[in-house]
């Protein structure tokens, strides 16, 4: 059978205005700085690396890694900073705390800037094409006396660049620096076109600099003082710079110089039958060298999955720069980086635990029976009834679980009738935007925000959602309830009404946090989903010292979650791979990054025995979370949603580690529904464990997080639990005990209603 391909990112989800329930809003509090009409009349990123450059005092970093530029604004200086730290440089504390809670690279160190001696304290910024992995930033002289084409610096900020570069147009060049020149040297020309220096800083690195004029003749440059280098003459052209990692790795960068990124594109292919993606980072160069391709840096988690064709661009001389937060970055010469990811998350990334297998055997499902009837007797209206996206999202995905568990699990065509009922009226509150805050169409960024923000003037409320934090944290819940209830209704009646009829509120959310194209006029491209990351960043349009943050792993691939079986419901089969391949790059990235094993060898050594890292930033690792310091909510809040793709990311392993290391026998003091989450991740590593707990005589519903229930919790367990299964007595009003007994070869009434939706997703495609 011939294998079907899909493009994965050649075609938008729509192109069509956002639906009219959501009503347009304009005048957002948060206006973008220095963004010309022209771009702003394109969506405009919020939550990527480079955000800064447009907030508040347009002075914070970007991490443009390995490197970390800024806009200087000391007039004496003003210029774009450039900066780069290595492990020893990483601050720990607080002082004399083992494991540290936190690390943090120094920021402001100035190794070099580009100036110019026409900036002043009248100089200006401008940024123009926001793309995914890269922006255009424009220094201008003085726009009022010399316009915005000459007298100004551009520079492409791109992830992974080897040099940074910033393109003179007619001014005379001044490099600074803060940590001071030691010795400025003229080297030998790598090219023609192409001059080369090398200075060392007072702290003994070298730096390389290299001058390529475009159209004029070189320029000189002179070592004016121990903190300041002048050109010449007015020049027009380029200058790149870039951190000698060490000696032997100079004629590398010679070999890579005079040429630089002005942006990455991605590409992205599923092959269905083979259920393998491959996905491209081309970096679209400018200038020539002698190397033929850029010099670029990758972060571990690409390197890991790499194609043999990329693996071999690898420099030999194993060329590193460290980073602030995601370990060492190491050195490739080439024009794209090609990856692949084998055998994608489509058996975890589904309705049931284990595919469900298991689940209405007779030693579990009396337990699980009993425990629905109690839990489905729930308000699903008035419980979701909440003035927070995100909170009733988690409520609405908690009573869609029942409802699975109704249909899938037990079998009951006459509850499931009866409790999808419940569900869609509590959803429809939110597919007809009646709920206490509604959604909005936000006009100066572009995106579907909730007007609570408009409506009560705090930028936080709803966790910061009307500034476009968490998008993918809250969306994700109400994409998950949809998903199910239009998977019910294939069971029931083979048939897409309810999620027919609502689909385009749907694909709303998902164009608003992953839309894959920029042929869609409405939203930016992946606004919260970085694939050079490899996960998300959450902070939206907040101004921030340290850089994006992430505080939630969990919540993060439950939005790719949610997107694969919403995609698979409806048939976008483009929708189901994209989510699929970000489930396996999220996979490698956060078990590299954020979720410690024993072996990690990425994050600094004293940070490990933390075992997550709590908030990520670009800058920083602190070991919190945002709403306090408890062990159980560092770790919790990355575990929850438990469900079934949860032992995909979280590996038993890891999960033991974790678990032995902050938990085993401290959890008696935890009276909250943390107890539950942490109970129910037992079962991605011990499934036999949390089925005991959940299962005993003693639960009480204060465990219960607000979007869990003892029901799914079960469910959890019961379909990770190996052979030896826990057998329970259950009689009306009495709680269960449990004892070890052989797992029985019942048939599964899931297996009936899974084949039966099988057929009629068949039928429909044909």
């Amino acid at each position: 059978m011939a294998s079907t391909q899909l493009e994965l990112f050649s075609r938008p989800i729509s192109v069509d205005a956002p639906p009219a329930l959501f009503p347009r809003r304009d005048g957002h509090p948060v206006q973008p700085k220095g963004v010309s009409s022209s771009s702003s009349a394109r969506p405009i990123q919020t939550n990527k690396f480079y955000s800064n450059l447009y907030l508040g005092s347009q002075g914070q970093g970007v991490w443009a890694l390995p490197y970390v530029v800024w806009v200087d604004q000391n007039p004496l200086s003003w210029g774009l900073g450039v900066s780069h730290s290595e492990a020893r440089q990483l601050a720990f504390g607080p002082e004399g705390a083992d494991p540290p809670r936190y690390f943090i690279s120094p920021l402001g160190i100035k190794s070099l800037s580009f100036g110019a001696t026409e900036f002043n304290a009248g100089s200006t910024i401008t940024s123009a094409q926001h793309q995914e992995f890269s922006v255009e930033l424009s220094l201008h002289a003085n726009r009022g006396v010399f316009g915005t084409e000459t007298k100004k610096i551009t520079s492409n900020l791109v992830l992974g660049m080897g040099f940074v570069t910033a393109r003179y147009y007619d001014l005379v060049p001044v490099l600074n620096s803060g940590v001071m020149f030691l010795k400025f040297e003229k080297g030998v020309s790598p090219r023609p076109g192409v001059d080369k220096w090398k200075a060392t800083l007072e702290d003994r690195t070298v730096w390389l600099i290299y001058v390529c004029p475009e159209g004029r003749p070189s320029l000189d440059l002179k070592l004016e003082s121990n903190s300041r280098i002048v050109g010449d003459s007015s020049f027009t052209g380029y200058i790149q710079t870039t951190k000698v990692p060490n000696a032997a790795a100079e004629p590398t960068i010679d070999s890579t110089a005079g040429a630089f990124p002005l942006t990455t594109i991605l590409t992205a292919n599923y092959t269905i039958e083979d259920n393998v993606a491959s996905y491209q980072l081309t970096h679209i160069k400018y200038g020539s060298n002698n190397a033929g391709g850029l010099l670029m840096y990758a972060l571990p988690h690409h390197i890991a999955s790499f194609e043999a064709s990329t693996t071999a661009r690898l420099v030999a001389l194993d060329i590193k720069l460290q980073t602030p937060t995601k370990g060492s970055a190491t050195a490739v010469v080439a024009n794209q980086w090609r990856f692949i990811e084998a055998d994608l998350p489509t058996k975890y990334a589904s309705w049931l635990p284990n595919d469900g297998f298991g689940l209405s055997d007779p030693a579990v499902s009396p337990v699980i029976d009993a425990a629905l009837k109690k839990d489905i007797r729930q308000d699903f209206v008035n419980g979701s009834n909440i003035d927070s996206m995100y909170f009733a999202g988690k409520a609405l995905a908690k009573y869609a679980q029942l409802v699975l568990v109704a249909c899938d699990v037990i079998g009951d065509k006459e509850l499931t009738r009866a409790s999808v009922g419940k569900l869609k009226a509590a959803v429809d509150r939110f597919a007809t935007n009646k709920q206490k805050y509604g959604l909005v169409y936000e006009t100066t960024w572009k995106g579907i925000v909730s007007d609570a923000m408009f409506r009560t003037g705090d930028q936080m409320t709803d966790f910061g959602n009307g500034n476009y934090n968490d998008h993918h944290f809250h969306y994700g819940y109400h994409i998950y309830a949809a998903a199910v209830i239009g998977h019910i209704e294939m069971v029931l009646n083979g048939r897409l009404d309810w999620a027919e009829r609502n689909k385009a509120w749907v694909n709303s959310m998902i164009r608003d946090v992953a839309n894959p194209s920029n042929k869609d006029p409405y939203f930016p491209v992946s606004r919260c989903f970085d694939w050079w990351h490899g996960h998300s960043w959450a902070k939206g349009v907040f101004e921030s010292g340290d850089g994006k943050d992430q505080e939630s792993t969990s919540e993060d691939y439950n939005y790719a979650y949610a997107q694969r079986l919403w995609g698979l419901i409806t048939g976008d089969r483009a929708m189901e791979g994209r989510a699929l391949l970000m489930l396996s790059i999220m996979k490698r990235s956060f078990n590299t990054y954020f979720l410690l094993d024993d072996q990690n060898t990425v994050q600094p050594p004293p940070f490990i025995k933390n075992k997550v890292t709590g908030i990520l930033f670009e800058n920083k690792v602190d070991h919190a979370t945002y709403f306090g310091l408890n062990e159980e909510y560092i770790h919790g809040i990355h575990m929850l949603p438990i469900t079934p793709v949860s032992p995909y990311i979280r590996q038993p392993a890891f999960c033991r580690q974790e678990w032995m290391s902050k938990f085993h026998k401290r959890t008696g003091s935890i009276d909250s529904g943390w107890k539950g989450v942490l109970y129910a991740n037992v079962a991605l590593f011990e499934p036999k464990e949390s089925w005991k707990f959940f299962a005993q005589t003693g639960f009480q519903d204060k465990w219960l997080d607000d979007g869990a229930t003892r029901t799914w919790y079960l469910v959890m367990a019961a379909g990770l639990l190996p052979r030896q299964m826990p057998q329970v007595q259950v009689q009306p009003g009495v709680e269960t005990e449990v004892q070890p007994v052989q797992q029985g070869r019942t048939k599964s009434k899931l297996r009936v209603f899974r084949w039966l939706g099988e057929q009629i997703r068949r039928r429909r495609e044909q």
